[in-house]
């Protein structure tokens, strides 16, 4: 659901809400938590980090750490490098990788589920819908064996298709770099995460690159696919932040952490051109524009991890079945879902 689909009362109710039902939940003396030196908060430069630097940018941890330091990590081995070596305290990460960092030994609680509906084949095609619509076509994914590969299997082996025979993948290295390709005409059809769908669809349709560049259209929703193949509901529990290190044992903490996400969450999907420039003070690759319109393209769906624990427990064990050794060889127990 987009943001166009709220009325004001709605966007305001959005801001608290969920904020509010946590806060019934806050332990006693949360008001009285020691002030921290320091808290770093890291994610990729993409939808799941903006309430990340929200809360980094707002000063709605002042009351915890004396500095908020937002860091961006671009590839999933810089997530998992910080993540062990103690680099980061609270981390957005991919929920696979959350569980199997767990599964490993890596102190961690994932704290929600932010990230539901973000992947689309951006695609040169403006007919075809199903990914069985692009059978024998070159695909670009990035990060092999992470989340867009990983939904992108698991979707064409349930339709009966196998990924290595049926398209002719081509791996890159970031999303940035699959869209670079879409744009300059060096690949027909793409696996983008927001906000990078809406980058290369901004980008293709402004001057002077509109000259050159293809018109691109989104094609497959992964989400609706997913609905479709597994007849469940149309969203993925793809994305969320972790809390790492000895900050994952502080009930307090993590409880107030919970209730910063939820508002931080709701402030973002609430004011898209806000949280677009916001975003672009981050990364000046990041259009303001084009975060807007992810923002309005993607569902503004917010559950803690004990909520999302069902649908995440779904998505591990389709993995257990086919790549076991991406959620650490089991499903994690009660004491990941922080």
């Amino acid at each position: 659901m987009g943001i166009s689909d709220f009325s004001r009362e709605r966007r305001d109710w959005l801001v608290g809400a969920g904020a509010s039902a946590l806060a019934l939940a806050l332990p006693a003396g949360a008001q009285t938590q020691p002030v921290r030196e320091r808290l770093v908060l890291a994610g990729p430069l993409a939808n799941v980090s903006f309430p990340l630097m929200r809360l980094a940018e707002s000063g709605a941890l002042a009351a915890l750490a004396d500095k908020v330091e937002f860091r961006a990590w671009t590839n999933p081995d810089q997530l998992r490098a910080l993540a062990v070596d103690g680099g980061a305290d609270f981390v957005a990460a991919p929920s696979n990788v959350a569980a199997n960092l767990y599964n490993r030994g890596v102190p961690l609680k994932l704290l929600d589920v932010s990230v539901w509906g973000i992947l689309w084949l951006v695609s040169r095609n403006s007919q075809w819908q199903t990914l069985a619509d692009f059978k024998g076509q070159e695909i670009t994914l990035p990060f092999r064996a992470d989340m867009p590969d990983i939904v992108f299997q698991l979707l064409a082996r349930r339709q009966g298709l196998d990924p290595q025979k049926d398209f002719r993948i081509r791996y890159v290295a970031s999303p940035m770099d699959a869209m670079q390709l879409l744009v300059s005409r060096r690949t027909d059809h793409a696996l983008l995460a927001e906000p990078a769908v809406s980058m290369a669809l901004r980008k293709t349709r402004s001057f002077p690159v509109s000259v050159i560049a293809p018109e691109l259209f989104r094609s497959v929703d992964l989400q609706r696919e997913w609905g479709r193949v597994f007849g469940r509901a149309p969203r993925i529990p793809q994305a969320g932040i972790a809390a790492v290190g000895a900050v994952r044992d502080d009930a307090v903490l993590l409880a107030q952490m919970r209730q910063a996400l939820a508002e931080a969450h709701a402030w973002c999907w609430a004011n898209p051109a806000e949280c677009g420039q916001m975003a672009a003070r981050y990364a000046g690759m990041l259009q303001p524009e084009a975060v807007a319109d992810s923002l309005q393209a993607v569902p503004a769906f917010y559950r803690t991890a004990a909520q999302a624990r069902e649908e995440l427990e779904f998505f591990y064990g389709l993995l257990l079945e086919n790549q076991p050794a991406l959620v650490g060889g089991r499903l994690p127990d009660a004491g990941f879902y922080g």
